[in-house]
């Protein structure tokens, strides 16, 4: 999953860069707003964390601006402000979630995964796929109750084709969810990863389109 940080505060920042990379988010990073902005218009997040209170524009303006085009990517409130009227005025002005600092970052990556679960149209806390079931808090992948081993990187494909079953992503959405700016990016690596997925999980679960991209169908019901 791939997610963007509007923060300008460097040490906050860090920590959070650190502690959502953990949990096995590509996390980009703007200081100001700015280069929210810039960045909003060309590229594609799963979820942004906003700060309000930012040089050069603010978190408010951004996140007007952002539903005002359409977007609808989720947006996680973070700031120091912290009366009612402040919150009022996240959440009326597009905001999903409103979170006031100083903030415990478990709780962060807590509410994080519900905002995916909802804009992905799941209610359970975890992903069900047949025999398989993967589990975002706990980074875990079971077949039929039995756990399976899949690294970090397999574990950012597998959830990304499993939320987006029935959909074609291409190899480029892909490496979105897998690198962030700055990142080199290795030419094979999707398809090493998705090879060492088929391995584990049976090789006809994910399905190659020609030309296009990799599938995950959609479970029967």
């Amino acid at each position: 999953m791939r997610l963007l940080l509007v923060e300008d505060d460097k040490q906050l920042g860090d920590g959070i860069c650190a502690g959502l990379g953990l949990e096995g988010f590509t996390v980009d990073w703007v200081h100001d707003g700015n280069s929210a902005e810039a960045v909003l218009q060309k590229d594609r997040f799963d979820i942004v964390v906003l700060d309000l209170g930012l040089p050069q524009r603010s978190g408010i303006d951004i996140l007007k601006d952002l539903r005002e085009r359409g977007n609808t990517t989720p947006v996680l409130v973070l700031t120091a402000r912290d009366t009612v009227t402040d919150r009022i005025n996240g959440l009326d002005s597009g905001g999903d979630d409103y979170m006031t600092k100083p903030f415990d970052l478990d709780e962060l990556n807590a509410r994080i995964r519900a905002l995916l679960r909802r804009s992905m149209g799941h209610v359970a806390p975890f992903v069900q796929h047949g025999p398989i079931m993967l589990d975002p808090a706990a980074h875990a992948v079971t077949v039929d109750g039995q756990a399976v081993d899949v690294s970090p990187r397999e574990f950012v494909i597998l959830r990304a084709l499993l939320t987006n079953a029935g959909q074609v992503l291409s190899r480029t959405r892909l490496e979105e969810a897998l690198y962030g700016w700055g990142t080199d990016v290795e030419s094979n690596a999707v398809e090493v990863h998705i090879h060492h997925l088929r391995k584990k999980l049976g090789g006809s679960l994910i399905r190659t389109v020609r030309g296009v991209g990799y599938m995950v169908d959609k479970a029967d019901s």
